[in-house]
């Protein structure tokens, strides 16, 4: 592409940019009806909470408006249930999404315990926003709180512990209301006799998770979990035994109120389907009495989302453009190559040899990635149980790494096999890699790739801080980070690396083929790169659709995490192969690549850091 058209393409990367990031901000702010702003609250031990507050400008000291915390799940940071926050804050309440403990830019949680005992924080900041005259446009006597699996767990635990501080008090709980979806486990006799709160409970039928439950399925009509949460706010001589969906039990005024929802959703998916959503916005409606006039379906959130994929991409697109041109300046110009030519088209035995390695490939990354996961519980022991630690904090993204080293290697052993006993005796030569380079080329290519990564997340920034939102879809999101973890991204890429230099070699030195179309070729490169762990998935979900259980049980959380994981792994081979079109060499792709691959999975895991 000329100059010309670099040119266009990075100006209209960045004008989609900052258009769809006013939109999405203009949606996550109802039109400028509601101020959205971050808050840190101090909490025990040194610790800290960081939300995202959703405060309606109509709401006033004189004219009060109940608040709900909303509570993301395990691996989830506050922007991942903004939506929440946002269709609550439409219709007048205010909220607030929180950082869980060791997530997002809240502090680790000094407990060795799940941090879910804490409430995730949720404890602390219920306790500020009842104590507090900062926010004295908060109705105190009407708080309450949601969040989704591990979140939901979250409140009914302060549902709980708020409860137990009534009892000791003689005052009313704090905590007015809770919505637990997603989580049924701690819905026991043990933690709700102490229960002083409404409880809404939304389960997803198909939820990965079911297998543990009682009957080992997400049923909630019949389910223990839903009978004990119902039955635990009627009297004994109205206890029931099958629920109603949908049906409000128990007294709203005695704070005794139960209701229990069965969406047919995946667990994960739960939080983004507007019934869920619904089901939740009429639940807090009724239990605070507020009649907002907006009907619970009349919702914006997924324009956010739609905005949020548009920013994403137009992001990643702009990284070429600024290559491209950083390229053309003189300390970089002369990592400037001819492109190698390309590999003959694979026949005959060839074309065997191609296609095999392809499958073998695709079947080592789908059958090593759950063992992977199982062996980085056992290396890395303290983040696997919660512990502070320096060495590889990141309980689930340690999993990721040593699948990537495992995968990277063996990428790198079938390149040389197939061209140790088939490639070099037909014509294949290294020149055909574009590997070949010095030290000083390598440490100019590192520099621009680190250039390339500060552009971005530079941008990022600067649009966070001016409209308060980043690049998200749903789950997967590219937001700030806080500095420390450059010291992660420098204790992972080296190891990351591996895979993406492999993962760069194969594309562009082992799937270039003459006469063939450069998008069929970057699909193959695609379809290459994510196959194995999209079978994974596949495999998971098929066994789960024929028996009720999913193939992965104790790892289900490790699958789930694919579902961010797969789409980045598919259009990762594309940018290495833009690269290699620009230098002629294998490195750079690989190397931004990774530095941004790897700082987005680090963010949006969670962290043991001591330093946190």
């Amino acid at each position: 592409m000329s100059n010309r058209g670099q040119s266009k393409l990075l100006l209209g990367a960045f004008l989609v940019l900052v258009l769809s990031c006013w939109a999405a901000s203009r949606i996550q702010n109802s039109g400028g009806q509601v101020h959205v702003d971050s808050i840190k609250i101090p909490t025990h031990n040194g610790q800290w909470v960081v939300a995202d507050l959703f405060k309606p400008r109509s709401v006033t000291a004189d004219s009060p408006a109940p608040f709900v915390v909303v509570i993301p799940g395990f691996q989830r940071s506050k922007e991942a249930l903004s939506n929440v926050a946002i269709e609550l804050s439409r219709r007048g309440f205010v909220a607030a999404s929180i950082d869980p403990y060791a997530q997002g830019s809240s502090s680790a949680s000094l407990s060795r315990i799940a941090a879910t005992t804490e409430g995730y924080g949720m404890f602390a900041l219920v306790d500020y926003v009842a104590s507090s005259s900062n926010l004295n446009y908060v109705d105190r006597s009407r708080i309450g709180a949601t969040g989704h699996s591990a979140g939901g767990n979250a409140a009914i635990r302060g549902a709980n512990y708020f409860g137990r501080e009534a009892a000791r008090t003689g005052k009313p709980s704090k905590l007015h209301s809770v919505y637990v979806s997603g989580y049924v486990l701690t819905l026991t006799d043990e933690v709700l006799q102490d229960v002083r709160s409404n409880v809404g409970v939304a389960y997803a039928l198909y939820d990965e998770g079911a297998y543990r439950n009682a009957y080992g399925d997400g049923d909630m009509r019949i389910a223990p979990e839903a009978l004990r949460a119902v039955n635990s706010g009627l009297p004994a001589s109205e206890a029931i035994s099958e629920v109603e969906l949908g049906r409000y039990y128990g007294d709203l005024q005695q704070r005794t109120l139960r209701v229990i929802h069965n969406e047919r959703n995946l667990h994960p998916f739960q939080p983004y389907m507007a019934e869920a959503i619904a089901n939740q916005i009429a639940y807090f409606e009724k239990v605070f009495d507020v009649q907002s006039g907006l009907d619970p379906y009349d919702q914006a959130w997924q324009w956010r989302e739609i905005l949020g994929v548009i920013a994403l991409v137009a992001a990643l697109v702009a990284i070429i453009p600024m290559g491209h041109f950083l390229l053309q300046t003189a300390p970089f110009r002369q990592l400037v190559n001819a492109v190698p030519p390309p590999l003959p088209r694979p026949a005959g035995r060839g074309r065997v040899i191609f296609w095999t390695a392809f499958a073998i490939g695709a079947v080592i990354a789908c059958v090593t990635y759950i063992p992977m996961a199982e062996l980085s519980q056992k290396l890395f022991v303290a983040a696997s149980t919660r512990q502070l630690t320096w060495f590889f904090p990141q309980r689930m993204n340690n999993a990721v790494m040593l699948w990537a080293i495992l995968n990277g290697t063996v990428g790198f052993l079938m390149f040389w096999l197939t061209y140790r006993y088939f490639g070099r005796h037909h014509g294949i030569t290294p020149a055909f890699w574009g590997a070949t380079t010095t030290a000083r080329e390598l440490g100019k290519t590192l520099v621009l790739a680190l250039l390339l990564f500060t552009a971005f997340f530079l941008t990022l920034f600067a649009i966070y801080y001016f409209l308060h939102v980043d690049y998200r879809f749903l789950f997967m999101g590219v937001r700030p980070f806080q500095p420390e973890l450059l010291l992660l991204l420098a204790m992972y890429v080296p190891l990351f690396f591996v895979f993406f230099l492999s993962n760069s070699l194969r594309i562009n030195a082992a799937m270039r083929f003459e006469g063939q179309p450069e998008w069929r070729s970057m699909l193959l490169g695609g379809v290459a790169n994510s196959l194995g762990l999209l079978l994974i998935v596949v495999v998971q979900y098929v066994t789960f659709a024929a028996t009720g259980t999913v193939y992965w049980t104790d790892g289900w959380l490790y699958v789930n995490l694919l579902f961010g994981v797969v789409p980045m792994m598919f259009f990762l081979p594309y940018f290495n192969r833009y690269f290699f079109r620009m230098t002629g060499k294998i490195y750079l792709g690989p190397m931004v690549t990774a530095l941004i691959f790897v700082m987005i999975l680090i963010s949006n895991t969670v962290i043991y850091l001591c330093l946190l």
